[in-house]
């Protein structure tokens, strides 16, 4: 497995790329935490224009990736296309990586901020009016994230980081909570968050790793946005989390705020295709040895890949 750590906390990291702290990561964050804030309130218009009330879907608003069950909505594309824009007019000249527009990292440039936008994590949610979507952006230099925000739509709660400056999240009311995991010491009675992919190979794998993991832990949750799990982590609403197959817009940003909050991550490299199956995972730091030696022990530690 390809295992990194994010440079935050003091964490050591194992990558080949180091990355410091330049003294612009607030500033990052800032641009990061408007985007993001920004994004969401278009999205929070959209899905009352365009779906309305939970219920039938107009067909022409969604269509599907390479599987039929992974949907991509009007609202994430045109999201994007804001936050792009958006991009252009304050960091002109930065790279760009989206979901839906495409684009690459370039591990290997350290001074170059390349930015990494999910405009709707978790379109299925949100295609079916569940709460539980959010809107991802994350800075990132070195092939690592430095800055980033995750906006719960629903919630109005807004969760950022910066490297080496801790993290927090701002609530629809505007009261800032500085975010820890929790004090967890034992995996037995660890509650623990979890994904699936849209491929059957790998949903049918993961169905068996879920089996083994299930009897170990207090219980298993899974909401259906991976930015969001890792920001759970952050908050001490859930104990830990793995999934396999995400892409770097997944978890970008809400790795640096679980890594700032105290978590510790193992996270395949920025790089990395989702369709390769590497695993992403967070715990906090009281279970962490013991729930990596228990996905180990599962085998859940092998990729995925989703072919």
């Amino acid at each position: 497995m390809r295992k990194s750590s994010l440079p935050a906390s003091d964490r050591s990291s194992d990558s080949t790329v180091p990355v410091v702290a330049r003294g612009d990561e607030a500033e990052l964050r800032r641009v990061a935490v408007d985007l993001a804030e920004t994004a969401a309130a278009h999205v929070r218009r959209r899905r009352l224009e365009v779906f309305g009330s939970p219920g039938p879907r107009p067909e022409r608003t969604v269509r599907t990736k390479r599987h039929a069950t992974d949907p991509v909505t009007i609202v994430d594309t045109e999201t994007e296309e804001l936050i792009r824009r958006s991009l252009a007019d304050q960091r002109p000249g930065d790279p760009i990586v989206g979901e839906e527009g495409g684009g690459r990292i370039d591990e290997a440039s350290t001074d170059t901020v390349h930015w990494v936008v999910d405009p709707i994590d978790g379109t299925v949610n949100f295609l079916y009016g569940v709460p539980g979507y959010a809107v991802s952006v994350a800075a990132v230099r070195g092939g690592r994230p430095v800055a980033g925000a995750v906006v719960d739509v629903e919630a109005a709660a807004t969760y950022s980081a910066a490297l080496g400056l801790g993290a927090r999240c701002v609530g629809a009311d505007g009261v800032v909570e500085r975010l820890r995991p929790t004090s967890a010491e034992s995996v037995a009675m660890s509650l623990v968050a979890t994904g699936f992919g849209y491929g059957t190979r790998r949903r049918t794998r993961q169905a068996e790793l879920v089996a083994r993991v299930l009897p170990e832990v207090r219980d298993i949750r899974r909401f259906g946005a991976a930015a969001l799990d890792l920001c759970h982590v952050a908050a001490g609403r859930v104990d830990a989390y793995y999934e396999h197959g995400l892409n770097v817009w997944d978890w970008g940003a809400g790795a640096l705020i679980a890594a700032e909050a105290g978590a510790r991550l193992c996270l395949p490299p920025a790089t990395a295709s989702g369709g390769d199956g590497d695993l992403v995972s967070a715990a906090a730091p009281g279970i962490a040895d013991e729930f990596e030696a228990l996905l180990a022990g599962v085998g859940a530690t092998a990729p995925l890949p989703d072919h």
